[in-house]
């Protein structure tokens, strides 16, 4: 009889975040993984050798570069080794790998080849920055970074015009102006924000307020790791009927009728009277 050659049990890959500024905010999983790992696939070896340093631990596995230059060339490589048995462990410089990183082709290519796929819980830049922001944080979006060309930029914020939900970008300190005007050009200047500048770090910083203002803050500079997290679209109501669905949710909630269709009058333009008495005609 032919002898049966077992086939080796396949890996696990490991997506684990890191902390976006202060390393004692590593989960301590983290550094469990580190020392567990086959292959720690690093978006800077540098970055991680500093990590490691903080958390007192050394890798037992292979290192290798793992970053948007490299990240095509080197995934099959790394699913071939995940193929073999091993745990393979991705880092990247901050936070959650794959989020605004590398780390995407990797899962993707993990996930056709049946491979298991887990990650280390850890700090976020995006939940971080929508719970100080002050502004709703029961439904959102992410959007990354926006285009660097005006014009590519132009078109993604007029996109987003209608957007109801609170949206998270990132953004880097040159481009952060330039940003700002721009969403103050496609939603107005008063749509509400926070620029949310080098959190965990010892100078983290929270800027509230509209666009407009923010970007004539940003003119003077702004230095550091940003994340910007900005108010959704106020619903367009052109009728007290439209009006009052809202104006019903908000007084069952324990709002004053009096105040609220004040509010709503104020942002819509329509009769605070109006807006009263078509309350109280359909109760």
């Amino acid at each position: 009889m032919t002898p049966v050659t077992a086939q080796p049990k396949a890996g696990v890959l490991v997506l684990a975040a890191t902390p976006i500024g202060d390393p004692s905010d590593a989960a301590p999983r983290l550094a469990r993984e580190i020392l567990g790992a086959d292959v720690v696939a690093a978006e800077d070896t540098r970055r991680l050798r500093r990590l490691c340093a903080d958390l007192g631990v050394s890798p037992a596995g292979s290192v290798l570069s793992y970053h948007e230059h490299n990240e095509a060339a080197r995934t099959p490589e790394l699913v071939e080794r995940l193929r073999a048995g091993e745990r393979v462990v991705v880092v990247t410089d901050a936070g959650m790998p794959s989020v605004s990183d590398p780390g995407y082709r990797l899962v993707d290519a993990a996930v056709a080849a049946g491979i298991r796929v887990t990650c280390v819980p850890g700090p976020s830049a995006v939940l971080m920055a929508l719970a100080v922001s002050g502004l709703p944080v029961d439904r959102f979006c992410f959007e990354g970074f926006l285009p660097r060309k005006g014009g590519e930029r132009a078109r993604t914020l007029a996109a987003l015009a209608d957007e109801r939900r609170t949206m998270v970008f990132f953004e880097a300190p040159h481009r952060i102006e330039v940003s700002l005007r721009a969403m103050a050009e496609a939603w107005g200047p008063d749509r509400r924000a926070a620029v949310c500048r080098e959190l965990t770090k010892t100078y983290e910083e929270v800027r509230r307020g509209g666009v407009g203002e923010l970007a004539e803050w940003a003119a003077a500079g702004v230095r550091g790791e940003i994340t910007v997290v900005v108010a959704g679209a106020t619903p367009r109501v052109t009728s007290v009927e439209e009006a009052l669905p809202a104006i019903r949710e908000r007084v069952t909630a324990g709002e004053r009728l009096k105040d609220v269709c004040a509010d709503v009058a104020a942002t819509t333009g329509l009769s605070k009277k109006s807006l009263y008495d078509g309350y109280l005609a359909e109760r």
